[in-house]
């Protein structure tokens, strides 16, 4: 059961997407972690990116078809995080258009929990469907945005980085606090707008160090910033139901800053 029809979904959003990439424009494209320079090359790698959103939607479709033939055992659903992470279009996605970044993390998780819950195969089916729409859509976000790299519309992408771990830790705090201010404020977009770019501009840069810690923990908190939290707003959670996500996320980044602060006595000791 594949679907990988490109044109399907990408072409339609071609004129909402342009007036959204002059409107990003405006502003300088951050990123913390380790995204490789062809983000700045887009035009280059489109054919690459294309392949890899067709093997993306195979490996999925693969999972889902071990769950209708062996059930849960069988398909290793976790598997679709580790297929996303694979490849380059993970990054350009992520440092062009956030809202499609997310979306694709949301298609992710959609497929692995129903899998995991072992829901029947049609609501998993429905669930894959959603996924692949959404990353034909943000392949057609990245075209977009090459097109408007090369007129020199779009900033190249630049790299941040706090004094310390640590110190991104507790800014990252800080900045969920705001969320359920501005959540509270009955302003679900900019409270959206500044977990999008907490997790781009903040999480993603001390990603790499948590991974040698803890793996797991990483995951989690990948889950919150881009399915938990903002889909609780969506779904109008009542601000104590959000602020009650947060405080679970605070919890998590406080072992996450006690992991990177054991690391860095570690490190100490031996130079």
């Amino acid at each position: 059961m594949h679907r990988s029809t490109e044109r399907r979904s990408a072409p339609r959003r071609v004129l909402r997407l342009a007036a959204i990439f002059s409107f990003l424009a405006g502003g300088s494209a951050l990123a913390d972690g380790v995204v490789g320079e062809h983000v700045n090359d887009l035009q280059a790698h489109l054919d690459e990116y294309t392949t890899e959103v067709n093997w993306l939607i195979e490996q999925v479709d693969g999972i889902v078809d071990a769950y209708e033939a062996g059930g849960l055992s069988a398909a290793r659903p976790e598997a679709v995080n580790d297929h996303w992470e694979a490849v380059d279009f993970h990054s350009a996605i992520e440092t062009n258009y956030v809202p499609l970044y997310a979306g694709i993390w949301q298609g992710l998780y959609g497929v692995r929990q129903a899998i995991e819950k072992e829901q029947p195969v049609d609501a998993v089916r429905a669930e894959q469907v959603k996924l692949e729409q959404t990353l034909w859509q943000a392949l057609g976000a990245v075209k977009v945005a090459a097109q408007f790299q090369q007129r020199g519309l779009v900033p190249a992408v630049a790299h941040t980085e706090a004094a310390t771990p640590m110190e991104t830790i507790d800014i990252i705090k800080r900045e969920l606090e705001r969320v359920v201010a501005k959540y509270a404020e009955q302003l679900p977009d900019e409270a959206n707008t500044i977990v999008q770019e907490t997790y781009l501009n903040r999480f993603e840069g001390i990603e790499g160090m948590l991974i040698e810690q803890d793996a797991d923990l990483v995951v989690d908190l990948e889950l919150d910033f881009n399915v938990t939290l903002p889909k609780s707003m969506q779904d109008g959670a009542s601000v104590d139901e959000v602020s009650g996500v947060v405080e679970a996320m605070h919890v998590k980044l406080d072992r996450a800053r006690g992991l990177l602060e054991e690391a860095e006595a570690n490190r100490a000791d031996v130079f």
